[in-house]
């Protein structure tokens, strides 16, 4: 079995988006981690997008329920432009370094002003073994119906024990959205320090985090795989931009 530091090098050299109309990205990321303090941390990675800027973003949920992200491309065309309306705080940085330090360890961190250093585990469990299987069955067709979605997030929850899993909906912003994680692994342990802050250990959450209809999963998961959002119409959408965050 191919182990993830080897599936994303070949990521990062050559990946293709799916077809469809909508504005699509493939890549990897952390879908979400919570930790114990009441923090949370997100990673997206996509070396592809219809909007033709590859990019990475950090997502990160102070312990008050505020939220931030840092990505290394402009807002508009990565991550907040689905998600800004729901941002206390948006800065575009200069990198965003990962560094693989084992077949199954990853190291992501941000300097600038920022001072991330977050260190990832992940681990093959006999639950997302058998997820992976059943995804790499499925026809491309399925994954952008969102009833079949629905369908896998109920098992995917169930099967991980993650909570709530919502793969399509809509995003703060308004654009609906379909999440096709086709492999995952679960993150067996991480540290983490923000700005001088240790993070604490990775933990479920009372209450469990989201966005819009995009559910922090209660168990990290780093997942393989695409994202597809309806294309912007400024009749329905939003581009909400605090200050340092305009288009």
């Amino acid at each position: 079995m191919t182990v993830p530091r080897d599936l994303i090098s070949e990521i990062e050299r050559s990946v293709l988006l799916p077809g469809g109309s909508w504005e699509r990205f493939s890549g990897y990321g952390i879908m979400g981690l919570p930790f114990s303090s009441g923090h949370i941390l997100g990673l997206r990675c996509f070396p592809a997008t219809s909007l033709g800027i590859p990019y990475r973003s950090v997502w990160h949920r102070d312990a008050a329920g505020n939220w931030e992200f840092y990505q290394n491309a402009p807002a508009e065309m990565s991550c907040p432009r689905y998600f800004s309306k729901s941002l206390i705080k948006i800065q575009q940085v200069k990198e965003i370094n990962i560094t693989w330090t084992g077949a199954y360890e990853l190291r992501v961190s941000i300097a600038e002003d920022v001072g991330l250093e977050w260190k990832v585990s992940l681990v093959s469990t006999p639950a997302a073994r058998l997820m992976n299987l059943i995804a790499g069955m499925l026809p491309s067709s399925l994954w952008q119906k969102p009833g079949f979605l629905k369908i896998m997030g109920v098992a995917a929850s169930l099967m991980l024990g993650a909570g709530h899993l919502g793969l399509s909906g809509k995003v703060p912003n308004g654009q609906k959205f379909v999440a096709n994680p086709r492999q995952i692994w679960i993150i067996r342990n991480s540290t983490a320090i923000l700005r001088g802050l240790d993070l604490g250990p990775a933990g479920r959450l009372k209450d469990q985090a989201r966005l819009g209809d995009f559910w922090i999963p209660q168990q990290g998961i780093f997942a393989i795989g695409d994202s597809m959002f309806e294309p912007y119409d400024p009749t329905l959408h939003s581009l909400s931009f605090l200050s340092g965050k305009s288009l």
